[in-house]
């Protein structure tokens, strides 16, 4: 791994700057460069084999959540030291950062089958019955409060980061993906025509309670950014009809992008899926100010970038299926004109299309951030 430029040696981190070109305020030839999310077996072998660094992991996880095992406050603090040091010597001008309420669901479990860096099992959300589906559960649901969150990681990045640095922080998943995981895809599909006041409510019980997470979280010191994930489409269109996300789901995102507005920050979407219909309200009337997740199936990050960069910032765009399969010589030479269509006029920040999942080879992803960063 030594013909890699990273894990770098004199980090220079530059919050303001990266979100300066995201925001269009600057141009540079070089973009910052980004990643939603980095499996935890990823930054493992990093932090081990390239930075001599003890893993330690403190926690399991639960759906979309980890939790702690242990009540050793020197291990998880060790975690979180290994999390700040993996963003900075990679290059990162931040720390992301998701923590939120743990809404109860239905799940299912299957083997993970990553070659090399394996969770073991991997966890899905019920699809058929969810635990909602009338005004009976509703009341009945055990709907969490502020006070469950463990708002301990913003707690200590926010004040244990190299100069330079600031968080993006989020609440883990969205209003849609949430309802949908609670009462299920078919669950919603069925309410959504049988019951739209039951839909509804529990949408407007989830955008509330984070409203509520928001108001708390934004009084962090050292936040650049809010960049939440709501997948609301697949490969061709999105998952339910753009009448009914502009209805339910698109105002909680809309009022989400407010509230970081009033404190001068940018509002960014991590959003998958097909979403020519509804891509003129989230800009519009939402008001994000940057979208990520890009699949070159769908559009590239070069063509959104001609369509819409003059309005908001292409975020990633390295597609996960090349990044996963191609040789570490092809990943460069795509990375290289990804960067040279999309960085004239700012507003472009380069890493993958999606996340660095654990499936991703380790050499691509060296690969990738190697080439952005000359």
């Amino acid at each position: 791994m030594s013909k890699f430029r990273v894990p770098l040696e004199r980090p220079k981190p530059d919050s303001d700057r990266f979100i300066d070109v995201l925001m269009g305020r600057e141009s540079v030839d070089k973009p910052p460069i980004f990643e939603y999310l980095v499996d935890d077996e990823v930054m493992g072998v990093v932090l081990e084999k390239l930075l001599g660094r003890k893993w330690v992991f403190p926690y399991r996880v639960e759906a979309v959540f980890k939790k702690a095992v242990t009540d050793d406050r020197r291990s998880i603090k060790s975690y979180w030291d290994n999390y700040i040091e993996f963003w900075y010597r990679m290059g990162y001008d931040y720390v992301t950062l998701e923590v939120g309420y743990e809404f109860p669901l239905k799940t299912r479990v299957t083997k993970d089958t990553a070659e090399d860096l394996s969770k073991g099992d991997r966890i899905w959300f019920e699809e058929t019955k969810g635990l909602m589906g009338s005004w009976e559960d509703f009341e009945k649901y055990p709907w969490p409060q502020l006070k469950d969150i463990d708002f301990f990681p913003f707690e200590y990045v926010s004040t244990h980061m190299p100069e330079g640095m600031k968080m993006i922080i989020s609440h883990a998943g969205g209003p849609f993906e949430w309802l949908s995981w609670i009462i299920s895809m078919q669950g919603l599909s069925t309410l959504l025509y049988d019951d739209p006041e039951v839909l509804e409510a529990i949408t407007n019980r989830i955008g509330n309670l984070m409203v509520k997470f928001y108001e708390y979280a934004l009084e962090f010191p050292n936040i650049c950014a809010i960049f939440p994930g709501d997948d609301l489409g697949y490969k061709t269109a999105t998952v339910i009809s753009p009448k009914h996300l502009r209805q339910y789901f698109l105002p909680w995102h809309k009022k989400f992008a407010a509230m970081a507005h009033s404190k001068s920050i940018p509002y960014f979407l991590h959003c998958c899926g097909n979403l020519e219909k509804i891509i003129d309200s989230l800009i519009e009337d939402v008001k994000i100010d940057g979208k990520h997740s890009y699949e070159d199936a769908i559009m590239s990050a070069t063509d959104f970038k001609r369509k819409y960069g003059d309005k908001i910032a292409v975020i990633g765009g390295v597609d996960m299926d090349y990044l996963s399969r191609r040789s570490p010589d092809e990943v460069r030479g795509y990375v290289r004109k990804l960067i040279e269509d999309c960085a004239p006029g700012g507003r472009f920040a380069v890493g993958t299309g999606n996340s660095v999942a654990n499936y991703v080879p380790l050499e691509n992803y060296l690969t990738m951030v190697d080439e952005a960063l000359k």
